[in-house]
């Protein structure tokens, strides 16, 4: 029994790898990022825009689900010059094609600070994503991803607690 169950999972695999449609691309976007303080932060809170830019790979699981996995460049934080924080980020999204070229995914996302040292800032934060994105063509399509921080993006010495709230409307172009 034991013999016949591992011949069926290494069919299935076997199966599943070679049926599997592996997506590469690039992704464009502007975001729209603030913080969100626990208790009183600072009083002037304006919202940072800035330009996201990264490369995916978006690996076909079936033919409407597929897990992506993507490297980019994000400006981040409040538009104050000490709350400024740059991060590469690397979101994991699982996304369901719902119809046509529509689809829609979650997933978890880790981020790097990549400029300043001892500032305040956390070098690891982690986040939340939300993800919808419609293909007009094969290659061409825009998207909007809603990042939700989880993790306090402040060293614990400063005795400040904050997240990060990110918006990004962006075009991506499969290769």
């Amino acid at each position: 029994m034991k013999k016949l169950f591992t011949l069926l999972l290494i069919v299935g695999i076997t199966t599943v790898s070679f049926s599997q449609d592996i997506n590469y691309g690039v992704h464009f976007a502007a975001n729209v990022s603030n913080m969100d303080y626990e208790v009183d932060g600072i009083r002037p809170n304006p919202h940072r825009i800035g330009f996201v830019f990264g490369a995916f790979v978006d690996f076909g699981l079936t033919e409407n689900l597929a897990l992506m996995t993507e490297l980019q460049y994000s400006p981040e934080g409040a538009n104050l010059q000490y709350y400024k924080t740059d991060y590469l980020n690397l979101p994991v999204i699982l996304n369901y094609t719902v119809f046509g070229g529509f689809k829609v995914g979650v997933g978890p996302q880790l981020g790097l600070k990549i400029h300043k040292h001892q500032d305040g800032f956390k070098n690891l934060v982690f986040s939340g994503v939300g993800f919808a994105e419609y293909m007009i063509t094969d290659e061409f399509g825009v998207d909007f991803r809603y990042l939700y921080g989880i993790s306090n993006v402040f060293d614990e010495e400063l005795n400040l607690k904050a997240t990060q709230g990110v918006m990004q409307f962006g075009f991506t172009y499969r290769l």
